[in-house]
C-alpha cells in the first residue's frame, strides 16, 4: 500500500475534526456516502434484453410478427427488421399494435411494457377518477383492487375501528380474477345526475352484477333493501329505483331528489344491464 501523500493528509484532517465535532455534521455528511441509484434502462435496451433470452434473432421476431399479422387480420402489428432496430437501439416508440406484437412474440405482459414507456396502464382508474363527467356511464374495471392481507391481532369485525391503523400488510389482487369472467361491470354516476340524493351521490362508482337483471316491483322492508339498477336507455344511462308496468320500465327516483319518474317502452327503449350490487361514494362533494 502506497503512503498518501502530505497534501492529501493535509486535506483529510479537517474532514476528520468535521465528523468528530457534531453529530450534525456527521449527518450531513452521510448522504454523500450513499450509493447513487441507476436509472431505468431505456426501453429499447429491456425489449433487446428480453429478445436476446428468448434467442431470437430480428429475423425470427419479424417472422413470428408475420404469423399473428395474418392470424389477426392486421398488417400493422408487422415488425420489420429495420423496425424492430430503430426500437432498440434508436429510442424509436412502436406504435400500439407493434408494441402488442412485442409482448406477445416476447412473452411479455402489455401493461409492463407501456410503463417502460411511461405510460401507466395499470392507474387508468384511479387517473381518470379526478376526470369527472355529466352524464352516468359505464365504465372499465380497474386492473387491481387494494386489499388488506394481515389484520392487528387486536382487530375485531364486530366493532367500529379505524381500518388504516389496523391493518398490518396490504396487497393488490389482480382485477382480471373477476373481469376474466366477466361477472361484474362498473358504472359511474355523473355530476349532473342526482335522480337517487342523497342514496347515490353524483360522482359515485357503482359496481354492477349483469346475472340479477330481473326488475322486482316489491319484496323490501326499507329503502335500503330496495334493489337499485343500472339501464341503458339508449341516449344515456339510468342508475335508480326501477319497477315494470307492463311493457314499460319506469325510474322512480329517490323522493329527496325532487326528480321526476321517467318512462320507457321495454325492451324497445331500455335495457337493464343488472343490479348495483356495491357502491364507492364520497360523503363530501366529488
Amino acid at each position: 500500500m502506497h503512503p498518501l501523500p502530505r497534501s492529501a493528509m493535509a486535506c483529510l484532517v479537517p474532514l476528520f475534526r468535521m465528523f468528530n465535532s457534531s453529530d450534525s455534521a456527521i449527518l450531513l455528511a452521510l448522504p454523500l456516502m450513499l450509493p447513487i441509484p441507476r436509472p431505468a434502462a431505456p426501453p429499447g435496451l429491456r425489449l433487446r434484453q428480453a429478445r436476446e433470452r428468448l434467442g431470437l434473432t430480428y429475423r425470427d421476431v419479424e417472422r413470428a410478427s408475420y404469423d399473428l399479422a395474418s392470424h389477426r387480420g392486421r398488417p400493422e402489428f408487422v415488425l420489420h427488421i429495420s423496425r424492430l432496430a430503430d426500437i432498440e437501439n434508436h429510442g424509436v416508440t412502436p406504435t400500439l399494435h407493434k408494441l402488442y406484437s412485442l409482448a406477445a412474440i416476447y412473452h411479455l405482459n402489455p401493461l409492463d411494457v407501456c410503463s417502460w414507456y411511461e405510460v401507466p396502464l395499470h392507474n387508468h382508474f384511479s387517473d381518470g377518477e379526478p376526470a369527472s363527467a355529466p352524464r352516468t356511464h359505464l365504465a372499465a374495471s380497474p386492473t387491481s383492487f387494494r386489499l388488506p392481507l394481515r389484520f392487528d391481532p387486536g382487530f375485531d369485525p364486530r366493532r367500529t375501528a379505524y381500518l388504516s391503523r389496523m391493518v398490518e400488510q396490504w396487497g393488490q389482487l389482480e382485477g382480471s380474477l373477476f373481469n376474466g369472467h366477466g361477472r361484474f361491470r362498473y358504472g359511474y354516476i355523473g355530476l349532473e345526475d342526482r335522480r337517487m340524493v342523497p342514496l347515490l351521490r353524483p360522482g359515485s362508482v357503482v359496481q354492477v352484477d349483469p346475472v340479477l337483471r330481473i326488475v322486482h316491483n316489491s319484496g323490501w322492508s326499507n329503502e335500503f333493501e330496495r334493489p337499485i339498477y343500472f339501464v341503458d336507455v339508449r341516449s344515456g344511462h339510468r342508475c335508480g329505483w326501477f319497477q315494470t308496468d307492463g311493457g314499460r320500465l319506469i325510474l322512480q327516483p329517490h323522493p329527496l331528489s325532487q326528480c321526476l319518474p321517467e318512462v320507457w317502452e321495454s325492451p324497445g327503449e331500455a335495457e337493464v344491464i343488472g343490479q348495483v350490487v356495491g357502491v364507492a361514494m364520497r360523503l363530501m362533494g366529488p
